[in-house]
């Protein structure tokens, strides 16, 4: 397997090996932002929560699942689209996805039913790491670094997402893949 460097919009894989990792154990994360000097930031696309955005904003009349997006700021809400023409002060990241911008706008959008749930997705919470902390764990190999193959991240399938990439890295990652979540049970 040819290893890749971690750049904007690219995927991290966590490796079989983080199992222990509550936050990342079978995580895929879609870095929006990375930086040689900041660091490195993205979103886990394949954990959801059990809330919809109106539980987390009553004023929001829309029930499109709010996912996990990692570690940090588990208090705050971001939100990746594809809609920047619609969206002003959206951020682009890669492939036609944007994060970000004017939440006001995208309130009124979303109250009277203008964005289509495979346009955007919400997450509580991003993953950060510093440049010396993702190098350390990849040369750790915690994580797989891929290229995003995806035609829109924001409708993957987040049940697959990562026996998927596992299934296409083949050998002794096909046994992974196919594994309980948790091997005690087996």
């Amino acid at each position: 397997m040819v290893k890749l460097h971690p750049s904007k919009g690219k995927l991290l894989v966590s490796e079989p090996s983080i199992l222990n990792d509550k936050a990342f154990n079978r995580s895929v994360v879609y870095l929006t932002e990375y930086s040689e000097n900041d660091g490195c930031i993205g979103f886990i696309i394949n954990k959801p929560t059990k809330f919809v955005l109106s539980d987390l904003i009553p004023d929001i009349n829309c029930n499109f699942t709010v996912y996990n997006g990692g570690p940090v700021e588990r208090e705050n809400l971001y939100f990746i689209h594809k809609l920047p023409d619609m969206i002003p002060d959206s951020i682009e990241i890669d492939k036609d996805i944007f994060w970000g911008g004017d939440f006001n706008m995208l309130t009124e959008l979303l109250n009277n039913g203008t964005i289509k749930s495979d346009d955007i997705r919400f997450f509580l919470g991003y993953s950060g790491w510093s440049m010396s902390q993702l190098k350390e764990e990849l040369n750790e190999s915690s994580w797989i670094v891929v290229e995003n193959n995806y035609p829109n991240i924001l409708i993957v399938n987040h049940e697959n997402i990562w026996k998927n990439k596992l299934m296409e890295f083949g050998g002794e990652y096909q046994i992974w893949a196919n594994a309980p979540k948790n091997p005690a049970l087996n």
